[in-house]
Parts: C-alpha cells; sequence; structure tokens
C-alpha cells in the first residue's frame, strides 16, 4: 500500500517540511477587493498582511473548485498512491473537509479518507507531518487514523487577536462575546471549544499585555499534570517581534518544552487580521 498525504494551505508548513515528508497541498482561495488568490501560489503571507491594510472591504476565503481537488487526487493515482489521507482545517469554520467527504466515494482511482483536524494553522501541520511519518514507516490507514486522533486529543491553544470584527463578520465566532470585545475594546481570549469545536471566546481583559499573562496562566494550569511531553507553538499575525518575544518568554517559563514560532497567513489572516498571536501546544510526538 502506498499512502499520499494531504493537507491544505492553511496548514502554514515550510517547502522544506513539504519536501521532506512528501506533504501534498490543497490551496485555499482569498478574496480582497474582488481579486481571488490561492495561497502560497500567487500570493504570500507579506503580500497579503500588506494588502490588508489598504483594503476597502473584509477580506473573505473560498474552497478549492472541486475540479482542482479531483485534479490533485489523479496526480497522485497516476503517482502509484493507492490511498491518500486527506487532512483539513476545522469542519466548523470551513466547509473544505465536508465537501472532501461529499467527494470520497465518488472517487474510484483512489481511495481518500478525509480527516477532520478540528484545527488549522501549524498545529494541523504538524498532524499532518505525523500521518507522513507514519505512512513512511509502513502503518496502515486504520493505525494512522487512531494515531492522529490520539494526537488531535492533545491539542490545545489560546489566540489574542487585536480586533474582532474580521471574526464577527465572517462568522467565525460563535458566541455574542465577539460584539461586546469589539465595542468595548477588550482583548479577548478565544479559543477552539472542547464540545462544539467551534471558536469561542472564553475570557476577556482589558489590554494586550494583560491578554498574554493570562494566557500564559491558563497554559500553565492546563498543563501542569500532562504526564507525556509538549511542543508549543507561537503564532503570530505579522507580527514576528512580538511572537519572538513571548516564545522567549515560554521557554524561561517552561525550559523543559520545545517551543517554535509559527505564523498566520493568508487565510487564517482573514479571520483574525493583523497583529493577532496565539499560544498553542500539544504533544510532542516526536519524543
Amino acid at each position: 500500500m502506498k499512502i499520499a498525504i494531504v493537507t491544505d494551505s492553511t496548514a502554514y508548513l515550510s517547502s522544506d517540511e513539504l519536501t521532506k515528508y512528501n506533504i501534498h497541498i490543497l490551496p485555499i482561495s482569498v478574496i480582497i477587493d474582488g481579486q481571488t488568490y490561492d495561497e502560497g501560489v500567487n500570493i504570500n503571507t507579506a503580500e497579503f498582511y500588506q494588502k490588508l491594510q489598504s483594503a476597502h472591504t473584509f477580506p473573505s476565503t473560498a474552497q478549492p473548485a472541486t475540479g482542482k481537488i479531483i485534479e490533485l487526487y489523479d496526480q497522485l493515482a497516476k503517482a502509484g498512491y493507492d490511498t491518500v489521507i486527506s487532512i483539513h482545517l476545522a469542519s466548523t469554520i470551513s466547509g473544505l473537509y465536508g465537501q472532501i467527504k461529499t467527494l470520497a466515494p465518488t472517487i474510484k482511482n483512489i481511495n481518500v479518507i478525509p480527516y477532520d483536524s478540528k484545527i488549522t494553522v501549524k498545529l494541523m501541520g504538524n498532524l499532518a507531518i505525523a500521518a507522513a511519518q507514519m505512512a513512511a514507516a509502513g502503518k496502515q490507514p486504520d493505525a494512522i487514523i487512531a494515531e492522529l486522533d490520539r494526537i488531535r486529543a492533545t491539542i490545545d491553544e489560546i489566540f489574542i487577536v487585536d480586533d474582532l470584527k474580521n471574526l464577527v463578520k465572517g462568522g467565525r465566532l460563535s458566541n455574542a462575546a465577539g460584539m461586546v470585545g469589539s465595542l468595548l475594546h477588550i482583548k479577548p481570549l478565544l479559543t477552539f471549544d472542547d464540545q462544539s469545536d467551534k471558536i469561542v471566546a472564553f475570557d476577556k481583559v482589558r489590554t494586550r499585555k494583560r491578554a498574554l499573562k493570562r494566557a500564559e496562566e491558563i497554559f500553565q494550569s492546563r498543563t501542569a499534570n500532562l504526564d507525556y511531553p509538549l511542543k508549543v507553538i507561537i503564532i503570530n499575525g505579522n507580527d514576528p517581534a512580538d511572537g519572538q518575544i513571548w516564545a522567549d518568554q515560554i521557554k524561561a517559563l517552561r525550559p523543559d518544552i520545545t517551543v517554535t514560532q509559527s505564523y498566520f497567513g493568508t487565510v487564517i489572516g482573514a479571520h483574525l487580521g493583523n497583529k493577532s498571536l496565539a499560544l498553542a501546544w500539544m504533544i510532542d510526538f516526536d519524543k
């Protein structure tokens, strides 16, 4: 059995990682002032944030055309793969997983197994890496999916955004606290709710500095008694300097944990906006 691993462009994997682990990408589109761009194809993250500053309307996003999805799977079938595990961003914030789940039974030249990561960004990227490692080691699809479920259950995250308008307008924030935070200039702490898998505001403070401190306190509380090694990812939206400062603070706070940096790219940045930050963590499956 030859298994291909596919994910979408919101995994924010580097070109080196894509090559090393032989991971294939489905680009998601972003629309800015009526112009459509495919993430990572004809717009990069720096270009997106530049355009965001001068955009006359809020950007929106769009799933890949069905034909593009079929084209990628056909290419994999022709390359000798008989199975593809297709790992995509949370079905509560995008219809891509549902689109592929509906499409999968109609594809006859390769067995397509859709997987809802229930998350996005580099956390999902790490799920794709784990799947690729297992596929390369000869694991069967059922074993890979079971292990992905185990890894996914360890994922947790806290997002801090400067402006909630994009999330509220795009319908990605599920509770009314979003509107209150936007109007009162409160800095809410956001997460993917464990029960609904939707983005919710679960705490709020008055300043960005306090929000970061509160996120650290919650991180310490939630991870204090875990019995497995962790990797932490500090994720920034066009703010690598503050991302590095926060990463250094977390390293000082928890020198036993691997801390890396990542970013909110074009599609996720369209919803979170400029200067967003996240503290995210999951099992360090390499250990």
